[in-house]
Parts: C-alpha cells; sequence; structure tokens
C-alpha cells in the first residue's frame, strides 16, 4: 500500500484526539476523507483515509458513536501501515 506520510500524520493525529477528547466533543465527528478516494487492491482499504468501503458507505448514516468506532479503525491502520 502506498501512504502519504502526511496524510497518515494527519490521520493518527485526528484520530488521538478524537479519541481522547470523546467525552468532551460536543461538535460532531469530522470525516476522515481526504478526497482521495482509491482503494488498494490489496488491503481494501481507501488509500486516504484507511476505511473499508463498507465503513465509507456507513459513515453518511452514523451516528457519533459509530463514527468515533470508525476513527478507532483508522488510528489502529495507522499504526500498522505506517513504518
Amino acid at each position: 500500500m502506498i501512504l502519504n506520510q502526511n496524510a497518515m500524520g494527519f490521520l493518527a493525529a485526528s484520530a488521538r484526539s478524537i479519541r481522547v477528547g470523546s467525552q468532551n466533543h460536543a461538535d460532531q465527528v469530522p470525516s476522515p476523507c481526504l478526497s482521495v478516494c482509491q482503494m488498494d487492491e490489496d488491503t481494501a482499504l481507501c488509500q486516504g483515509c484507511l476505511r473499508t468501503l463498507d465503513e465509507i458507505r456507513q459513515w453518511g448514516n452514523a451516528d457519533d458513536k459509530q463514527r468515533r468506532a470508525i476513527w478507532l479503525n483508522i488510528e489502529v491502520r495507522v499504526a500498522q501501515y505506517n513504518v
């Protein structure tokens, strides 16, 4: 998987911020979309936001709890692929 280091840094920082501030997060959970929107054939993840197609489809109807869960998945993936 080809990953942009700037994008991975942004995703990692955003995911941490959302996880750490989840109790105090009064605003709507922001989308992780970076407008790259290209799926990696090997991992089945978006090369921009590291979401699966199912997570991308669910985002629009997801509540804040579900969105935070998706961000947690992204945080795990960033750690996995950020070498």
